[in-house]
């Protein structure tokens, strides 16, 4: 049967109309496309004379001897080299038709499900070059071969999700190569199973959502996946398609959404058969899906999509609405969104490529209300959240506003170097919606590339001890008390150190060494939530500073949805190595309120003090700090307190 959800095409002006890719009477869809009576293939490559299809089913009748790779001008992105065996001379026996525009069909009725395929593609000056179809579900390896595949053939199980509003969201980011290893000896990354496998731990800790690092196919098995060669197929060393389908419904059954990492600034640059794919290029550049000018250039290699040509605009459209519609993924996370709305992350724009994200986010917005859109963008530019004609529209974005300065504020090693006005800032910074923004203290950047895990980078000789884990811990309960949408790296909740490497798997006996860690991470999430409906002032919109003393390293907030008993919250940070017994500070209301959480609890950790903390404290109706009432606290050293109203 024909794949669902891609039936149209942009026109070559890439202004969201329609053009068809197909002719009366031939299927739609891109690549190999299930049919009764056998597969339809369709490929673009307008410069091509002729393009094959071949494989399994013909005995791979039409490769050619040698594989055609690009020249040496084009040694970012090499072609691939088939696997399969090769015929003396190509004598091709399905030949594709011409669509005259710019696309092939052709019909093969002895192809089926589970068959390796490729297109051959006949170059204007006469080469034959050897392709992995570029919309292939499943591949052998980024060096391999297409796998027809139909993307219909999987039993949900009645799956029908819905992930959980922005303000209730709760994000944790996972490398699936490195998550749960089961056999670290074996030379092989962990896989979709793995995260399958620790589902108990993740429904536990209370999150309700993960955010897997790209899985696309890449090049070789382990990598932090954001050099994609096929970004169709879901990569073959983590278990291939099926597995994340069975993935995300079994997270969906433990009520945790699932979102994907996308990377659309660049492709590749190894192992990239979409480099000069039908033979054509100009200036020795990457041929009809790149750009082939100076536009071309990124940090990652001269591999940038040509934004601007309606096909290859469709190509990602096409690709993000894959995740969604054929894995009920429950949204996209979009990689460097700066280099896709310019050049150098700068002033260089390329205003085709942010018409791009507001045009497939505008079409998912429009699909399905409730997908999540999120860009990592770190500029600070309230458009990328903006639906408007001129925004992006995304729903939210990674926050440069918070996580470097509350970085700094529980890295530093000196009480007196930390910043208690930036702290608030971060706190309090809003693009207008609390919940367009993702914020976080470790994520696989912050955690790598120069930077390491936040234990370490407090006390690198004793990353396990106390002042590691108090301030991380502390950092935490700023991500998950603070307006936005929190977000924890994999291993933080039982303080996982050194820094994130794509071939270290996480120490899982850790999850046992430090439980009380990780039960202080679920009792904040569970708050974050309002699991108990005596916080919901943490999933709502408002923040008010009621104290702060930089000399003391204290500050203290107000969060509420709509005020009032079980709305009110107020969280008590203390950022200094001491103890503030009777610690006066203005509340925003008189009355009764309950300590819901003291982070200095032994229960946490045998190495905290376990200040004792009153379990409920009475505000006066007398003025301080400018609000109406005022309340004594006990503030632990490196500690937060949060009470709620009674």
């Amino acid at each position: 049967m024909a794949e669902a959800g891609i039936t149209t095409t942009e026109n070559a002006t890439g202004d969201g109309g329609t053009q068809d890719r197909q002719s009366e009477h031939h299927a739609e869809g891109m690549g190999a496309v299930l049919i009764d009576g056998g597969v339809a293939f369709r490929v673009w490559a307008p410069h091509a004379t002729a393009v094959d299809v071949t494989g399994e089913f013909d005995d791979w009748s039409a490769l050619p001897d040698a594989e055609e790779t690009p020249g040496e001008d084009a040694d970012n992105a090499e072609a691939s080299t088939a696997l399969s065996p090769t015929q003396t001379g190509p004598s091709p026996a399905h030949t594709l038709v011409s669509e005259n525009n710019g696309y092939w069909y052709g019909e093969v009725p002895e192809a089926q499900a589970g068959q390796e395929y490729r297109f051959v593609v006949h170059a204007s000056d006469g080469r034959l070059i050897s392709r992995i179809d570029p919309y292939a579900r499943t591949v052998t390896s980024s060096v391999g071969n297409g796998v027809i595949t139909d993307p219909t053939d999987y039993d949900w199980q009645g799956d029908d999700f819905t992930p959980p509003a922005l303000n209730e969201l709760v994000v944790y980011e996972m490398h699936v190569g490195t998550f749960f290893d089961q056999d670290p000896a074996d030379d092989r990354p962990a896989t979709l199973d793995g995260v399958e496998d620790k589902m108990d731990h993740l429904t536990h800790l209370g999150i309700n959502a993960i955010e897997l690092m790209p899985l696309a196919e890449f090049a070789g098995d382990y990598s932090w996946g954001y050099n994609p060669a096929n970004i169709f197929a879901v990569e073959s060393a983590y278990g291939g398609p099926e597995k994340l389908r069975d993935l995300v419904r079994i997270a969906h059954s433990h009520g945790i959404a699932v979102i994907v990492d996308v990377v659309y600034n660049h492709f590749g640059p190894s192992d990239l058969d979409l480099w000069q794919f039908d033979g054509w290029s100009e200036n020795g550049k990457g041929g009809i899906y790149f750009y082939n000018d100076w536009r071309s250039a990124t940090p990652w290699g001269d591999t940038r999509p040509d934004y601007g040509r309606g096909e290859v605009r469709q190509f990602i459209h096409d690709n993000a609405m894959m995740w969604l519609e054929e894995f009920h993924a429950d949204g996209l996370r979009y990689d460097m969104t700066p280099y896709m709305r310019s050049v150098d992350a700068g002033e260089t724009n390329i205003p085709e490529g942010w018409s791009l994200s507001h045009w497939i986010n505008t079409d998912i917005r429009r699909l399905d209300p409730s997908r999540i859109l999120i860009a990592e963008d770190l500029h600070g530019y309230g458009a990328v959240v903006s639906a408007a004609d001129d925004g992006a529209a995304f729903h939210a974005q990674w926050d440069n506003h918070f996580v470097h300065p509350v970085r700094a504020a529980v890295i530093a090693s000196d009480d007196a170097a930390r910043d208690m006005n930036a702290v608030r800032d971060a706190v309090e910074f809003s693009y207008g919606d609390a919940f367009s923004r993702v914020i976080y203290t470790e994520s696989h950047d912050e955690v790598a590339n120069g930077s390491a895990r936040v234990p370490e980078e407090i006390d690198a000789e004793d990353p396990e001890g106390y002042y590691a884990q108090k301030r991380s811990t502390l950092g935490a309960a700023l991500v998950l008390t603070s307006p936005g949408i929190p977000m924890i790296f994999q291993g933080q909740e039982f303080l996982t150190d050194g820094w994130f490497r794509d071939t270290v798997p996480l120490d899982w006996h850790r999850d046992e060494e430090f439980s009380g860690i990780v039960r202080l991470y679920a009792d904040l999430i569970s708050l974050r939530l309002n699991s108990e409906g005596r916080t919901k002032g943490l999933t709502g919109q408002h923040v008010a500073t009621l104290h702060l003393n930089d000399e003391h390293n204290v500050y203290v907030f107000h969060r509420w949805y709509d005020g009032g008993p079980g709305d009110d919250v107020v969280v008590a940070v203390n950022l200094s190595n001491s103890l503030w017994g009777e610690y006066t500070v203005g509340m925003p209301a008189a009355g009764s309120w309950t300590t819901r959480l003291n982070s200095d609890a032994t229960v946490y950790s045998g190495a905290f003090v376990g200040t004792p903390v009153p379990p409920r404290v009475e505000a006066e109706e007398e003025p301080y700090d400018g609000q109406s009432a005022q309340a004594t606290l006990v503030l632990p050293p490196y500690s937060v307190v949060i009470l709620s109203r009674d």
